[in-house]
């Protein structure tokens, strides 16, 4: 025979894509409140309520009119296509050149969607397709792995030229890039010259979407396996299958001469759309953009609340030593940036952990921060005059010890995972997919970026020489900065709590909320009270009064509007329904969140809840589904990452057709209006 024709073995055949201390000239602080409110969030959440969203969207087809349509087997795409790989020899030799073929068969007036970034000379890409792709791994959900003795070149795969069909999906008439009929996409390959004489098995998973000129059918994914033997004997000396004649050999002398093959990364922030390549001066470029990630994490719920605590502490240290000061916020920084190394060490070396949220999806992790954060709260803001036990000092981030400073840094980076800052998101989810050098430079670009504000602050004490050093009004900002950072103590305790108890689809109990409004309550009304008893100037007590005022009202409003069932009547995700959604051929608007996610309650309060935003979601034609992460949601995970996401927050709007309008990690309230108008005009799908 003139080749190994392998066929495809369907490891998962019925899977589809899934998709202290208190001065004396200031009054003593009831202590014992402190320590109710935050072990309180403990049992607050024991009531939870039920409310219940699912496939990847289909997405609009067009092209040949369609023949009488093939039997039903899978009910998804692999209906419409049939697959087999082939090995252009049976026999190798170690050392020896392999190209793999995947060969595509479609039913007649079917299509696929082309690889992206190969829409073929003069030809579009609908932004909404899901597209055709392979990844070297029996699971599609996790990180192409090694195979022994073989050298897979994914990368340098040789897709085929798209065909033209022209359609108008609201942009007007286009022509767009489609796979038809029957082609190869061919992946080569290189048997190490060590190779042991044996059977070589390479796991290729594919993930593809069938469409024709009524609609698509459901996404599909299916593993093949090509099989390759390796020997130091006679080796296959036929000629290959005609199917390599398109083949080219020539890609072999690119790979070993160093190239490095083309990918372009697509960043949104807000309205703001670019790409970057992330090879060769294109990667420097990258770090840069994940280092002002990193900066802008420091400008998130999640980090805000420590920012004037350490600011205290390097004032306090410049006013006694410069260079004190300057070393301290070296360790501080150092503690940043150790952490971001540790999370980058975890995902490239534990196997299906590729996410920094999945840190806060384990309840246990999101209680011990919440509980870390407590008590490091009440040894920087002094509320104690007891003796604490000593292992309690092992987290006292004293600002003028450097164990403190490297473990309020350690914090601080911690307190930063559950938000993800403009333009991070897409360099961290690059950087899990690629090797572990470039993961932990990558990562610690995020960590130095964090670290860059602590450090020039630190080597320019000039610039926080207002800022109180000591006596009573130094003493009443770490009060209030210690109580708001109880209050993210409560708030992480009562989310990891409510992370045991729930049962997904369901949503989480909110009621915990109630003590980190409580806390955070109990500081605005601290600061406004000792405002007016510590100054006497009008401009002071105007001031730092009415920040009081304002902190005691945002802390009401979190309470009342968190623990609220809200305006919008969300459905919770679960695959079926969101697939029932997207066969009603309604607007589908996906948002995906977790109570540990900061961020994500910010866009939900002051994006979607808006009364402009929320009438749109509410509306008959549009569904509105919540993806919650809080607990070990499998089903939400796996349509995380089936988007291309490895944080959130995330929205996701689809049209009535199924097709990808708005995939953001941030956005705006015209933004999210202007893409349900857009959806709505994709559109309907058959229900198939």
């Amino acid at each position: 025979m003139n080749s190994s024709t392998h066929r495809a073995t369907a490891l998962e055949s019925d899977r589809r894509m899934r998709t202290m201390r208190t001065p004396d000239r200031l009054a003593v602080f009831p202590a014992w409140i402190l320590f109710v409110a935050v072990l309180g969030a403990t049992f607050a959440v024991s009531i939870g309520s039920a409310h219940s969203p699912p496939n990847i969207p289909g997405l609009p087809g067009f092209g040949k009119s369609a023949k009488a349509p093939p039997p039903r087997v899978f009910g998804d795409s692999r209906d419409q296509a049939e697959m087999v790989v082939v090995v252009s020899s049976a026999k190798v030799a170690p050392g020896a050149d392999v190209p793999i073929a995947v060969h595509f068969k479609l039913a007649d007036g079917f299509h696929l969607w082309p690889k992206p970034g190969n829409p073929g000379a003069g030809l579009a890409e609908f932004s909404g397709a899901i597209r055709t792709d392979f990844t070297i791994n029996p699971d599609a959900d996790s990180k192409p792995q090694p195979i022994n003795g073989i050298e897979v070149h994914a990368d340098f795969a040789q897709w085929p030229t798209p065909h033209g069909v022209k359609s108008d999906f609201g942009d007007g008439l286009q022509e767009y890039a489609v796979y038809e009929g029957e082609f190869a996409v061919f992946i080569p390959a290189s048997i190490a010259k060590n190779a042991k004489p044996g059977l070589i098995a390479v796991p290729i998973t594919l993930k593809f979407q069938a469409c024709d000129e009524k609609g698509c059918s459901n996404p599909a994914t299916l593993t093949l396996t090509a099989n390759i033997e390796v020997t130091t004997g006679a080796i296959d000396s036929a000629p290959p299958s005609a199917i390599f004649k398109s083949f080219d050999p020539s890609v072999y002398a690119r790979i070993r001469a160093g190239e490095k093959p083309s990918e372009a990364l697509e960043f949104n922030l807000f309205a703001l759309t670019f790409s970057i390549d992330p090879n060769g001066a294109g990667f420097i470029l990258l770090l840069l953009i994940a280092a002002a990630g990193g900066a802008l994490l420091n400008f998130t719920p999640c980090v805000l609340p420590v920012i004037p605590l350490k600011i205290i502490g390097l004032s306090q240290a410049a006013h006694g030593s410069r260079s004190k000061c300057f070393a301290l916020g070296v360790v501080m920084s150092a503690g940043v940036v150790a952490f971001w190394m540790a999370l980058g060490t975890a995902i490239a070396t534990i196997k299906g952990f590729d996410t920094t949220s999945q840190l806060f999806q384990k309840p246990e992790f999101t209680i011990a921060v919440g509980v870390i954060i407590a008590i490091m709260a009440v040894g920087m803001a002094g509320f104690f005059t007891v003796n604490l036990p000593d292992w309690v000092h092992l987290v006292d981030a004293k600002h003028d010890s450097y164990a403190g400073s490297f473990l309020f840094g350690i914090m601080t980076a911690v307190l930063s995972t559950p938000c993800t800052a403009p333009l991070m998101g897409t360099a961290v989810f690059w950087a899990t997919t690629q090797g572990p050098a470039t993961i932990l430079t990558v990562f610690a670009a995020v960590g130095t970026g964090m670290a860059l504000p602590y450090l020039v602050l630190s080597a320019n004490p000039k610039w926080i020489d207002s800022m109180p050093r000591t006596g009573p009004a130094s003493d009443l900002i770490k009060q209030v900065m210690g109580l708001l950072l109880l209050a993210a103590g409560a708030y992480f305790v009562g989310a990891g709590v409510a992370g045991i108890m729930v049962t997904p689809p369901e949503p989480p109990s909110h009621l915990y909320w109630w003590f980190v409004s409580a806390l955070g309550t109990i500081a605005g009304g601290w600061l406004l009270v000792r405002t007016f008893k510590l100054s006497k100037k009008k401009l002071n007590r105007a001031v730092f009064g009415g920040i009081g005022a304002l902190i005691l009202a945002i802390s009401v409003f979190i309470g009342v509007s968190q623990t609220a069932k809200g305006p919008i009547a969300w459905t919770y995700y679960t695959p079926e329904r969101l697939a029932e959604a997207q066969r009603s051929g309604k607007v589908v608007v996906v948002d995906f969140t977790a109570e540990w996610c900061a961020n994500c309650k910010t866009f939900e309060a002051f994006v979607l809840n808006t009364p402009s935003v929320s009438k749109e979601l509410n509306a008959d034609d549009v569904a509105a589904i919540k993806v919650d992460l809080t607990g070990n949601n499998t089903d939400g995970n796996a349509l995380l990452k089936a988007s291309n996401r490895v944080t959130i927050p995330l929205l996701i709007v689809y049209g009535r057709d199924g097709s990808t309008v708005l995939n953001a990690s941030d956005y705006t309230i015209q933004q999210v209006i202007d893409a349900i108008a857009e959806a709505r005009t994709k559109g309907a799908p058959d229900g198939r």
